[in-house]
């Protein structure tokens, strides 16, 4: 299953006054767990950042003035999402402005049905306590601390992090696995995996393994690889 999670910067909150996104970040997950593929792109927003914008992101008119604008990265942003879920905190914001850009380069709304909000998420899951993504890194023991400023790119990989932790830690599917392996009973004692009826074929082409002797043989008699 690939899993999108996503952020943006934008010059405010409504982009029916005038606001646009000017950062975009984003990890890919797969099967719950970070590739290490990633997106990061900044926007140049073709207007002046607000001063209680820029107090938030430090994004400020010089440093993007020279940046693409949305419809010169709209086609690769698109590409990189595919069809995946859409992981995103307080999910409505973010898919407001992304919707509002497409739909003035007259492109294709995304679904909101394709996001998966961690804030309604994390609010379901611990009614009355703070669900900001500062909190729930405090909460999962998440580093944080690089997080100065709000970054499109550092926030969606934290809050990779704390998606995972709301849906069951880092290997989410490994409980009910685990559920699957221990109810297989055989004499009434739970499965064990066996020894192999044959070891597996090595992947070590001949010329790796010559290297990896020559290697050793250079390290001398006191090599490790060398005691019995």
């Amino acid at each position: 299953m690939r899993e999108i999670v996503l952020d943006t910067e934008t010059t405010g909150f409504e982009p029916g006054e005038g606001d646009r996104i000017v950062e975009i970040g984003a990890v890919e997950l797969i099967g719950h767990m970070p590739t290490g593929r990633t997106y990061h792109q900044y926007i140049n927003p073709q207007r002046t950042m607000p001063a209680e914008a820029f107090a938030v992101h430090g994004l400020g008119d010089d440093f993007l003035a020279d940046k693409p604008l949305f419809k010169d990265i709209a086609d690769d942003f698109l590409t990189f999402i595919g069809d995946a879920k859409l992981v995103i905190h307080n999910a409505a914001f973010d898919m407001k402005f992304l919707n509002a850009e497409l739909g003035w380069l007259h492109k294709p709304a995304l679904p909101m049905n394709r996001a998966v909000d961690t804030l309604m998420i994390a609010r379901r899951k611990f009614p009355g306590s703070p669900a900001s993504l500062d909190a729930l890194c405090r909460r999962f023991g998440i580093d944080n601390a690089a997080r100065t400023l709000h970054g499109a790119l550092l926030d969606s990989e934290i809050l990779a992090e704390v998606y995972l932790e709301l849906i069951g830690g880092r290997q989410p599917d490994f409980a009910l696995a685990q559920g699957s392996a221990d109810s297989t009973q055989k004499n009434g004692a739970a499965w064990r995996a066996g020894p192999r009826p044959a070891p597996l074929a090595s992947r070590l082409t001949a010329e790796e393994t010559a290297a990896h002797t020559a290697f050793v043989n250079a390290m001398g008699d006191d090599a490790v690889w060398k005691r019995a």
